[in-house]
């Protein structure tokens, strides 16, 4: 007879959406992609009911290719509090002592008695890695320099729950993890060059399809891009000449304003580009290169500027509405954090 509680229980779990990779493993056999488990409601060896894509109330998988004896393959163990990864022959070859709701990914897996070193890498895929990676949903921001889009695209961050992606960030994490292209990207700025827009573009790509499958966000701010023409095109090239134009938010700000603030942040940020002569460098190639994209984005009536001289929690409040469409609720309705408050200049920064 089934308990009540385990009744209730198994009815009100969430689907279980999630995909494990695992690899790496001594074992190979163990390596691969593990699904949703399919296994029929079953008590467990604590006496738990299953339910669909659940084993003992937390979530489970089978491997992808059936090849597994036991189903499910990967799941959560009430009786030795740890999660598990079997061989094909059913055997436990993994496990990691945890009470997490999902597999741990940042923790080591430990052998166990039918397991070889090295303990395998997991990874959790918020969507099938079989397909086609969900479209993102992408908000270009521009500015001159000082303008506020790093503030604000932060904000947008950790308030709101958007993904902020640099260009310069991600040319520095290449360069620093020795990507493929790391090589070519030190040689072309050793040499004083601008980086190809298909190679920017590529990381870019990798970069929202690599946080959307891991994480679930499909919200990029994409700050300081598309800085030329050149980059839009490589935008159209790899995204699809036919796809439909994200939005821009661009800041607008008077030249004295923004040397004003980018020579007050000079005292803390230690840039070396943060100085008059190179601010009216920068600022020429902003309305040289930056500006002609921009008047593209206002001719297809893609494009909203506002004045972001105004005082910080001002110019927040229009970005927030502009974002407010897909910006989810509980996100929008949070308390602001101390970081947000120093950021708006609610509050000192600490000295």
């Amino acid at each position: 007879m089934l308990a009540a509680t385990s009744m209730v229980e198994s009815n009100s779990l969430k689907p279980n959406t999630f995909y494990i990779e695992v690899s790496g493993a001594g074992l190979p056999e163990v390596d691969g992609l593990f699904v949703p488990s399919t296994a029929p409601p079953t008590e467990s060896e604590s006496g738990t009911i299953s339910s669909l894509g659940y084993w003992n109330g937390k979530m489970a998988w089978d491997r992808a290719d059936g090849k597994s004896a036991r189903s499910p393959a990967l799941s959560y163990s009430n009786t030795y509090q740890s999660w598990r990864i079997c061989r094909l022959d059913g055997h436990l070859a993994y496990d990691a002592t945890c009470d997490d709701d999902m597999p741990p990914t940042n923790t080591p897996w430990h052998v166990y008695k039918k397991g070889v070193e090295p303990a395998p890498k997991v990874v959790v895929h918020h969507f099938d890695p079989r397909q086609p990676c969900p479209a993102p949903n992408v908000v270009f921001v521009l500015g001159g320099p000082g303008a506020g889009k790093g503030t604000m695209c932060e904000l947008a961050e950790s308030q709101l729950g958007w993904t902020h992606l640099s260009t310069g960030e991600l040319l520095r994490a290449q360069r620093e993890s020795g990507g493929p292209t790391a090589d070519t990207i030190e040689r072309i700025i050793a040499a004083g060059d601008l980086v190809p827009s298909d190679i920017v573009v590529k990381l870019l790509r990798d970069a929202m399809e690599t946080i959307t499958r891991t994480t679930g966000k499909k919200n990029f701010l994409l700050d300081g891009f598309p800085r030329s023409d050149s980059n839009l095109n490589a935008w159209n090239d790899a995204f699809g000449q036919q796809s439909e134009l994200p939005k821009m938010l661009f800041f607008e700000c008077p030249f004295d304003v923004l040397q004003q603030r980018v020579l007050a942040r000079a005292k803390y940020t230690g840039r070396v580009d943060d100085n008059v002569e190179s601010l009216k460098s920068r600022f020429d190639t902003f309305k040289a290169e930056t500006l002609p994209t921009v008047a593209r984005f206002k001719r297809q009536n893609k494009c909203i500027e506002f004045d972001t001289s105004q005082d910080r929690q001002t110019v927040y409040a229009m970005f927030c509405e502009h974002l407010a469409e897909f910006t989810d609720d509980t996100l929008a309705s949070k308390p602001l954090s101390e970081r947000a408050e120093m950021l708006l200049g609610l509050r000192p920064f600490p000295q």
